[in-house]
């Protein structure tokens, strides 16, 4: 899924930009990503939460996550792409992969949310199913110029350090995400003194 010069300013409005541009070729979870670069994650801002159990009761007031879905995006994806709250991400990546060359300003919005919906949920917030584009992540797709206002770098940590512990409990066996070589490469650079404020970028 290309990343278009056209949607670039809202990721770079998002503070997703700098790890957007990590991988030329898109997020496949299976690909090594290069540890020299820098993460570029804002780490300054609100809390990044949300409700996760009863999802569909609490969005947007109530409203049902599907309508909100179909509004942002112009379109529901098929039921067999669908699963529980989940979209998997190939209908993501063959429906937005093309952007109109006269395409106005709302498609690229649509195209922007796309992006980062897979964004978030291959690169920062994966599940073990390294497949999956949860839908949790819709209010904030919602208001593309709020993105920005979060504290993106302390939430990926978080939820790494989560998924650690409950990989290293012996106890637990529906972990949440297999750890890969960019959460460990998140850990490493925090410990370096990777994640630190400045104008609310992370600096590697």
């Amino acid at each position: 899924m290309p990343l278009h010069d056209r949607t670039i300013p809202y990721l770079e409005r998002a503070g997703l930009y700098h790890l957007a541009r990590l991988n030329s070729h898109w997020f496949w979870l299976d690909e090594p990503l290069d540890v020299a670069f820098q993460l570029g994650l804002p780490v300054d801002g609100e809390a990044v939460s949300g409700c996760l159990g009863e999802f569909e009761t609490y969005i947007e007031g109530g409203r049902p996550a599907w309508e909100w879905f179909q509004d942002l995006f112009s379109e529901l994806p098929p039921p067999n792409k669908v699963k529980q709250m989940t979209v998997h991400f190939t209908w993501f990546h063959e429906r937005f992969s093309v952007l109109p060359p006269d395409a106005n300003e709302e498609t690229v919005r649509i195209y922007a949310r796309a992006y980062i919906m897979m964004l978030l949920s291959t690169q920062l917030f994966g599940d073990k199913s390294a497949n999956r584009v949860h839908i949790r992540w819709l209010p904030f797709v919602a208001n593309l110029d709020e993105m920005g206002r979060y504290s993106w770098g302390s939430a990926a940590l978080a939820w790494l350090y989560r998924c650690m512990c409950r990989v290293a409990n012996r106890n637990v066996t529906n972990h949440a995400m297999k750890v890969d070589s960019f959460f460990i490469n998140l850990v490493t650079h925090s410990n370096r003194g990777g994640l630190q404020q400045s104008n609310g970028t992370v600096h590697g």
